[in-house]
């Protein structure tokens, strides 16, 4: 009987909602929500801009959050009740409580999904880095085409990207760009990129048509503009300027506005050019360094990492975690999860969503 089988499926949601219920902790996010509202009502707020901007973006996720959560809750309590009276009407009633029912599914995974971002830095905004690897110019063009993809994922999720440092290939393509995404858990999700992804394609550049294999990496870090437990010594910092090298046009900079610092204790490098002016450009190379270098500390801390690329190997065959092959057949599939897609071209034009909650579902 139909009544009976939903009756059924709606256990099993619950089944599932409990444990986002769980691992969620509504009372907490009530309370978090509660102290960030009354921070919102301090006349005084806007006198720190950045962190009233701070506030108000955490008020929102977590009200946002907070709402999806009772509203999944509310619906859910109610679908017994909405079985029963159905069943007293018949067999098209059944069938338009069975279609309600079926419409919680999406949205009880993205729940599900989101419960699974328990990082202290999920919720935060998000430093990429596309560096070419093994493969020359075929490698220069394939990162331009991985930044293409992560560019249309982020205008899916409602995501914005800022440009903070750029070089072009030598004939094509890129060999290094590095990009802010700013987004709620743009952090979260995006870490899962993290590593070599390949390519398997006809090279457009072989006058012989052969099939190429190509590699570039990415590494993901979380944006943090300060962090108490990191001090960063004035004496440590080496820091370059230079002129901006971009596409060309009005873009490229006639002073030596970029800068580059290196951090000498632990030799990481950071740099920025995109900005308008020397100390615009100085002030985002250092957040990129206190986020590598809180990185570099989670690492030390989780894994006794010796380096701050992590789980990053060497960019070249046998290390990718994910592969791209465009011929002899069409397949995209995370060595790491097993999830794999025929469709190719959706692949590339943003549609990663799905390997990212698999390996958060996994890992």
């Amino acid at each position: 009987m139909l009544a009976d089988e939903l009756k059924i499926k709606i256990k099993e949601l619950r089944a599932k909602f409990e444990g986002i219920e769980q691992a969620s902790d509504i009372p907490a996010l009530e309370k978090r929500d509660a102290e960030l509202k009354k921070a919102q009502e301090d006349p005084d707020l806007y006198s720190d801009l950045k962190r009233a901007e701070q506030i108000n973006r955490d008020a929102k996720a977590v009200s946002d959050k907070l709402t999806s959560l009772l509203k999944m809750r509310s619906e859910l309590s109610a679908l017994d009740d909405l079985v029963d009276m159905a069943a007293e009407e018949g067999e098209d009633a059944l069938a338009e409580v069975a279609a309600e029912i079926s419409k919680l599914e999406t949205p009880l995974e993205e729940l599900h999904i989101q419960s699974l971002l328990k990082g202290e830095y999920d919720d935060c905004n998000a430093i990429l880095t596309l560096h070419a690897g093994a493969g020359g110019t075929e490698a220069q063009d394939w990162t331009s085409m991985l930044y293409r993809m992560y560019q249309m994922f982020c205008d899916k999720m409602g995501y914005s990207y800022e440009e903070l440092d750029y070089l072009a290939g030598d004939e094509a393509g890129i060999k290094t760009v590095t990009f802010k995404v700013k987004g709620v858990n743009a952090y979260g999700y995006l870490k899962a990129e993290k590593g070599v992804h390949r390519l398997v394609r006809i090279s457009p550049f072989d006058a012989g048509a052969r099939r190429h294999t190509s590699f570039a990496s990415l590494d993901v870090m979380p944006e943090i503009e300060n962090d108490t437990e990191i001090k960063i010594e004035d004496k440590d910092l080496r820091i370059d300027t230079y002129r901006s090298s971009g596409a060309g046009g009005q873009h490229i900079n006639k002073t030596d506005s970029a800068v580059r610092i290196t951090h000498i204790p632990t030799g990481i490098v950071t740099s920025c050019q995109t900005q308008r002016s020397q100390t615009q450009n100085k002030e985002y190379a250092m957040r990129m360094l206190i986020s590598k270098l809180v990185e570099l500390r989670l690492q030390e801390q989780m894994a006794k990492a010796q380096d701050i690329k992590g789980e990053l190997k060497k960019i070249e065959w046998g290390s990718q975690i994910r592969s791209y092959v465009f011929c002899p057949y069409t397949m995209v599939k995370d060595h790491r999860t097993g999830y794999e897609t025929s469709n190719v071209q959706a692949v590339m034009d943003g549609n990663i969503f799905d390997f990212i909650c698999d390996y958060l579902r996994k890992s």
